[in-house]
């Protein structure tokens, strides 16, 4: 027998456990969001537990790692082999090993989900937090609810040093420098070339976030009673300052009084010539007692079952998120279908990031809201929509930028202090004046350091890839975006492939160059 037929056995083979146990993950993860049960939630645990099991066997991780030597190997088995290796080299550590740091992983959990800040010796919801932070005119209350929201940093920051330290150990037991470096590897990102698209996106943004800084500042300013010198960060709308308050005067809210939010995202995919109906038709997509309050969109097979869950009301919020999770359900419906199962997804969570942003940023478009919100004399207001759309994609990137570089620092030298690491990131990137104290583990409160670490990463990349894809169409396919020649461009150059190449390779492939953040700086700086 041949290598090359020896590679395809195997190859084959992975394709059929993967997909075996792929769709019960996806299919037990859906119902417990849907119904809240609890028996779901269990069967996705175990679900979840029995897939990755099947890349932690030694002696197909030998074999891939063989086959990867081959100099015959052809194209096609390349990027499953390469697949393979990246969900392989992870899952390589004994069981009991790994059983340490998911004890971790579940303590914070239970803490994040269980704990209540508590305010005025009362407990309150984060909710109530953002509410207090959104409306209040009371610098002493917002102080108040600002502070509370970090009270869990402190409560978990211990457990989450231990875990850090932790996944550095298992992963210099792999070969690795740290965590963060293999994640990275097993992510297809160099970590150079990551960080100098950041450096450069930072370096460009500066002055123009500055102008913005000061502008939201003296708003501000005005609107507490406060000097800008005492701004402090629980006077921005969020505790981390990733969201921009909105502009004076605009409420888009009110162009979505009684339509058809249903109709609307039928519509404007159809324009392009994007089916997403029978797609419509099995999601889930208004709100209800023990359903997931979030939204998000699933490929459950990779063959054709795809659905989307969200809580739609009459908001340009979930307008935006009805459109964002149609984007990434688009993307998958129109992978090529002969591709092998490894290879019917997207090449990179970025990418389908990407589209989904692509068609989220449609609800701050002009020409989007006359053609199928049907709103008219909105000419006096485009000036304010796209000014409220610069500055959330400047705060938001800046934000990006603080949460990576502190994420990369905290792998790469846990024992250094922290917490004055996390204030002079926060005043140097986001312009921020610190509060009194800085010793405060304020960072930790934030979930994703701990339960969902180095994903923040392709937020941005995310957004890079969707003004490089929009300006590339505009130039090059159709100025006006809601024509079907829009949609081929997409089905051909960017959905079809799935994630037979890597992801800068696709956005190449689609744009005639590796991603460039200058088309996101041109567009919005």
């Amino acid at each position: 027998m041949s290598s090359q037929t020896t590679i395809n056995v195997f190859l084959e083979e992975q394709n059929r456990k993967i997909e075996a146990l792929y769709k019960p993950v996806l299919i037990s993860h859906w119902m417990a969001a849907t119904t809240g049960e609890k028996e779901w939630s269990e069967k996705h645990k175990k679900a979840l537990s029995q897939y990755f099991a099947n890349f932690s066997d030694p002696k197909a991780y030998k074999a891939v790692l063989s086959y990867r030597e081959d100099k015959q190997v052809n194209p096609l088995q390349r990027r499953q082999l390469d697949d393979l290796y990246n969900m392989m080299v992870k899952n390589q550590l004994d069981p009991s090993i790994t059983a340490k740091t998911m004890e971790l992983e579940k303590a914070i959990s239970h803490e994040f989900n269980t704990y209540r800040p508590i305010l005025k010796g009362k407990e309150v919801t984060n909710n109530e937090i953002l509410d207090i932070l959104k409306t209040s005119i009371d610098s002493e209350q917002r102080k108040g609810a600002w502070l509370a929201s970090k009270q869990i940093g402190k409560k978990i920051e211990n457990t989450v040093l231990q875990l850090v330290y932790k996944r550095n150990k298992d992963a210099q037991a792999l070969g690795y420098d740290n965590f963060y470096k293999m994640s990275l590897d097993t992510q297809e990102l160099n970590i150079d070339e990551l960080f100098k698209i950041f450096n450069k996106l930072k370096v460009l943004s500066d002055e123009p976030f500055r102008r913005v800084k000061d502008e939201i500042d003296a708003e501000l300013s005005i609107k507490l009673g406060v000097t800008k010198e005492k701004i402090r960060p629980w006077h921005y709308v969020d505790p981390f300052f990733q969201e921009a308050p909105p502009v004076s005067g605009i409420d888009l809210d009110q162009n979505y009084k009684n339509k058809n939010l249903e109709q609307i995202v039928i519509s404007t995919f159809e324009s392009m010539g994007l089916d997403i109906k029978d797609i419509l038709q099995q999601s889930d997509l208004y709100p209800r007692d023990n359903k997931n309050p979030f939204g998000f969109c699933t490929n459950t097979d990779r063959r054709g079952d795809i659905r989307v869950l969200v809580n739609i009301d009459e908001s340009v919020f979930w307008a935006t998120a009805l459109l964002h999770e149609f984007g990434h359900a688009a993307y998958f419906k129109y992978i090529d279908e002969k591709l092998p199962f490894i290879l019917r997804f997207h090449s990179h969570s970025l990418t389908t990031e990407a589209i989904a942003m692509f068609f989220g940023r449609m609800t701050k478009r002009l020409d989007w809201q006359q053609r199928f919100l049907k709103v008219e004399q909105l000419e006096n207001l485009d000036p304010s929509i796209k000014k409220m759309m610069q500055r959330q994609m400047l705060v938001n990137a800046r934000w990006i930028i603080t949460f990576c570089y502190f994420e990369k620092e905290m792998y790469e030298n846990p024992d250094q202090d922290l917490n004055k690491l996390w204030w002079e990131l926060v005043q140097e990137i986001q312009f921020i004046s610190p509060p009194e104290d800085t010793s405060y583990p304020d960072w930790a409160s934030k979930m994703h350091f701990s339960l969902a670490p180095v994903t923040y990463q392709d937020y941005m990349l995310g957004e890079l890839t969707a003004s490089q894809l929009q300006i590339y169409i505009e130039n090059n396919i159709a100025n006006d975006l809601f024509v079907p020649e829009v949609g081929l461009y997409l089905k051909e150059y960017f959905f079809k492939d799935g994630a037979l190449l890597n992801w800068n390779e696709k956005i190449k492939r689609a744009t005639g160059e590796n991603l460039n953040p200058r088309y996101f700086i041109n567009q919005f700086l």
